[in-house]
């Protein structure tokens, strides 16, 4: 049978094969660019600018400004861009998902792309994993835009809210995805629009785009401000559940979806002791009267607490303090907190100080954040077993790009184990062969917990070398508890015989080179010579760099003659990206390596999936303690197993963004006519048309268009126009008036509403008026939106029971989404009708600053919410506040001290004072 993809080649094959010819019009372009001068060579960029002024499009200035990066870099980097790394430039530019291995330069390729964008003006925005990559890369590729004349910015967490503008408003901008996200939702809560800091959404490159966009996607970015504090409470349902749960028969628990739920028996048990402690509602039926749905959803909370989060696996305990542990990259997720009160159960359960919970002030999911983008692309080592789940969603192509160097690495079958003890003795014994043969070992765990038992066993085993014996094998951890460290430790991980073991290799960003990175090394080197007081001068660094590659040319001869890289797994991860992620840190450029997986049936994805069969079929075959079976079908079971989870996982992130794209559009809405609102300079218009809208809804409802008079509720509409408007008037004498009509009182009680906010407003000033206006009117959206936000969260929460009466959930929620929506209308409209037309005016003090908010992303691998607690308000002025705190009150010029924040200043300037003199102090 005649084989057409053989014949013509794969759909990516041909994508490929088309950008490389392109390449070959890029590489003709080399001789001319580089013989420009550097002057002549930045001046390109303002050449590039003024073309695209003129109407030329990016595409058609693509070969050009590629050259000219490729020889930006080779100047101030010391690097080329390979011919592959300019197709992975090319499917960045038009949108796409570049699939490239690890060691290809993928930090490198971003800056073709970004440089071509950012040609717009309109800035570019690179997404890296943590705050580290994304300060790194912005100063190490920042060398090649400078030079090109652009400027670069960099966000990371602590920023002023000045710094961030100026980061935003460069030609380049790098940040962690949560940074970006964050700042999106920040810049939807400020009051005037000169304190946003992000400046549009044009084009984004993510990197380790299948963490972010995937990973971290089955769970949105939350904004949240503190509740009132319930520590007792806490701890009174922790002690409880803590003796509850001592009896097995109380609870359930399914380590497939990772619940855990009171039985029957359970939930009569908790009835039974909250009832004798007095905690349920006075007059309630029981515990799940509706008045006890708090005190419930705490009980279910502390049984999740005490029965699925596990310390050391999925959090640790420092400093007084709940740290979540982010088990796709085994870092500590600083700041990160669950929600809905399983963050307090933790802390509970620990007995530490309980932070009080929070409520949502605004929030969107990951995948709804980045569609903002005119256009999105990325590039990471393993996209292609996501590649239909990044079409459907975000509409991006994943394309593999071809190695620089044929892959000469060498990927064993797995071996499986009876018990987790044989497989570490096997581990232990590989481990053990590989250093004393002088081959690099990189040791990949799927826990602190299991990497801290594995460098336990390494410490205290004895073993031989040279017919000498010694007592353990020296090696470096790499996990979250460390990760201050975890580049320079990677850097080494390639020395020969050198031993690293690592909780995961995901995101780290670091290649591991055989012999050393040379950089890293004298990274380090000018660090302890700073440490020692000493300012190396470029001759001792020319020095030093000479001395170190003598050095790691000579270790690498080593490791290569040992067989290169050796990456060792401890066990499959539930997600196969993380498996290949771990394979592909070995055979990078051609190099040769070898990587192998050692398995046993007490490994989770093997005990919950397939460990009963699996131990069952080795007892009938007779495999003996210490032995191993290996086979590809048993491979092929595993990525199966691994294929279900990845399913699973896919369905909760559909789930989440089915039920968020309901709330899209009114978040869009909202957040639109809100930023219309801070920009304006005069909304009587909008306030009166709601003050007329009120009244029409007021005479609505209680003068009905088609009732008679006599079924008219009067006294109503006179209680209602007093208590919204502020008006005491004869409605009921006009009802009584002969053939009066509802049209006709509704004139009237406009006719007086308008009256006396004309009267109001000459109480103070138009001018103030229209601020007051302003300031009350976004107060109420956010405000609105706020309650908004928690009505969604709690129908979200139950309409699940509405399938129980064959409705579909989704349909239902959107149903009653949208009736939500309109009652948020028609509540602003009254609330601010209310206030403009009864509140009292004081001008009074600066009132104290409002309750700090917090970040909230929900957590990736459980699908909880995990809440950020740095304070926005920290984040939003943190180097102003500094400033601020330069000059004392008594350093003002007489009487300025009793000006308020929103006042105008009394220099004369025209601003406001806390823009003016008030930033001083």
């Amino acid at each position: 049978m005649l084989d057409l993809k053989k014949l013509f080649g794969s759909s990516n094959d041909r994508k490929v094969k088309t950008m490389l010819a392109k390449v070959a019009a890029i590489n003709a372009l080399e001789p001319q660019i580089s013989a420009l001068s550097d002057e002549a060579l930045r001046a390109k960029t303002d050449e590039f600018r003024a073309r695209f002024a003129n109407g030329e499009s990016l595409e058609s200035m693509l070969n050009e400004t590629f050259a000219v990066v490729r020889e930006a870099a080779k100047r101030r980097l010391g690097e080329r861009h390979y011919d592959v790394q300019m197709v992975g430039g090319m499917v960045l530019h038009r949108g796409g998902i570049a699939e490239m291995r690890t060691g290809e330069g993928k930090t490198l390729v971003a800056t073709l792309p970004a440089y071509l964008n950012a040609i717009a003006g309109q800035g570019v925005h690179l997404i890296t994993v943590n705050d580290y990559l994304a300060a790194r890369d912005a100063e190490w590729m920042g060398r090649v835009y400078t030079f090109l004349g652009l400027t670069v910015g960099v966000i990371v967490n602590g920023l002023s809210q000045g710094e961030r503008q100026r980061a935003y408003g460069a030609d380049i901008t790098y940040g962690t995805n949560n940074e970006f996200g964050f700042d999106y939702l920040r810049d939807n809560l400020v009051y005037e629009a000169s304190e946003m800091v992000q400046r549009g959404h044009h084009f984004a490159i993510v990197d380790e785009v299948d963490s972010i966009l995937i990973d971290e996607a089955r769970t949105p970015l939350i904004i949240s401000g503190p509740t009132e504090d319930r520590s007792d409470f806490y701890r009174t349902i922790d002690l409880l559940v803590k003796q509850l749960v001592q009896d097995p028969e109380t609870f359930e628990h399914d380590e497939k979806q990772k619940q855990a739920l009171l039985t029957e028996y359970g939930s009569e048990q908790v009835e039974e002791i909250l009832e004798r402690a007095g905690h349920l509602a006075d007059g309630s039926a029981g515990l799940y009267d509706p008045a006890n749905v708090s005190v419930v959803h705490h009980v279910n909370q502390a049984v999740r607490a005490n029965i699925l989060y596990q310390r050391d696996r999925d959090y640790i305990v420092r400093d007084g303090e709940v740290m979540l542990i982010d088990e796709f990259t085994g870092r500590m997720m600083h700041g990160r907190r669950l929600s809905e009160g399983l963050h307090q159960a933790i802390e509970a359960k620990e007995n530490v100080d309980i932070q009080p919970e929070n409520q949502t002030l605004a929030s969107v999911t990951i995948q709804n954040y980045f569609r903002l983008y005119d256009k999105l692309s990325g590039m990471t080592g393993t996209a292609a077993t996501e590649a239909q789940e990044f079409f459907d969603i975000y509409k991006m192509d994943v394309s593999e790009i071809p190695t620089n160097r044929p892959v000469v690495r060498k990927d064993d079958d797995d071996e499986v184990y009876r018990t987790a003890a044989e497989k570490n003795l096997a581990i232990i014994e590989q481990i053990v062969d590989c250093h004393r043969r002088g081959q690099p070992v990189l040791v990949g765990t799927v826990s602190i917990e299991k990497s801290e038992q594995l460098s336990e066993l390494l410490a205290d085993h004895g073993w031989e070398l040279d017919g000498k014996p010694m007592k353990g094998v020296p090696h470096k951890v790499l996990n979250a508890r460390y990760h201050e460290q975890e580049a320079f430790i990677v850097a080494d991980a390639g020395v020969p015989g050198a031993v690293t073991i690592a909780t995961n290799m995901a995101g780290r960003g670091t290649d591991i080179k055989l012999g050393g990175n040379i950089d890293m090394r004298l990274a380090k080197w000018r660090e302890d010579q700073t440490g020692l007081g000493i300012e190396p001068t470029p001759e001792d660094e020319a020095e030093q760099r000479a001395a170190l590659e003598a050095e790691i040319n000579t270790s690498k001869l080593q490791a290569l003659a040992a067989g290169g890289l050796f990456v060792l797994g401890t066990e499959r991860h539930e997600s196969r990206r993380i498996d290949n992620q771990l394979r592909g840190r070995t055979g990078r450029q051609g190099d040769p390596g070898r990587s192998k997986f050692f398995l046993s049936c007490e490994d989770d994805l093997l005990r919950i999936f397939a460990g009963e069969r699996l131990d069952s079929i080795m007892r009938t075959f007779g495999v003996e303690e210490g032995e191993a079976i290996t086979h590809r079908w048993l491979n092929g079971a595993i990525a199966t197993a691994q294929k279900r989870v990845e399913q699973r996982n896919y369905e909760i992130r559909k789930n989440l963004l089915k039920y968020d794209d309901v709330v899209n559009d009114q978040r869009k809405a909202v957040f639109e006519q809100r930023h219309e609102f801070m920009v304006a300079d005069d909304l009587s218009e909008i306030v009166t048309e709601m003050r007329h809208d009120t009244i029409e809804d007021l005479v609505a409802r209680h003068l009905p268009p088609k009732a008679y008079a006599d079924q008219w509720d009067v006294d109503g509409l006179t209680e209602q126009a007093e208590t919204l408007l502020g008006l005491q008037l004869p409605i009921k004498d006009w009802a009584a008036e002969e053939g009066i009509a509802n049209e006709e009182i509704a004139e009237r009680l406009t006719t007086a509403a308008n009256a006396r906010a004309a009267e109001r407003e000459a109480q103070i000033s138009p001018e103030q008026t229209r601020q007051l206006e302003k300031n009350f009117l976004l107060q109420m959206v956010d405000y609105q939106w706020r309650e908004h936000l928690t009505h969604l969260d709690h129908l979200r929460n139950v309409i699940g029971l509405r399938g129980y009466g064959q409705r579909d959930p989704l349909n239902e929620y959107k149903t009653e989404a949208f009736a939500l929506f309109e009652s948020l209308i028609g509540n602003l409209r009254q609330a601010v009708t209310k206030w403009v037309m009864t509140v009292e005016f004081r001008f009074a003090p600066p009132e104290p600053a409002p309750p700090p908010m917090f970040e909230v992303h929900m957590n990736p691998v459980t699908g909880d919410n995990e809440r950020a607690l740095e304070s926005v308000g920290a984040t939003l002025a943190a180097g102003d506040a500094e400033a601020r705190q330069a000059l004392p009150l008594s350093a003002l010029p007489a009487g300025f001290e009793a000006t308020g924040r929103n006042q105008a200043c009394p220099c004369g300037s025209g601003k406001k004072f806390k823009h003016c003199h008030g930033a001083l102090v």
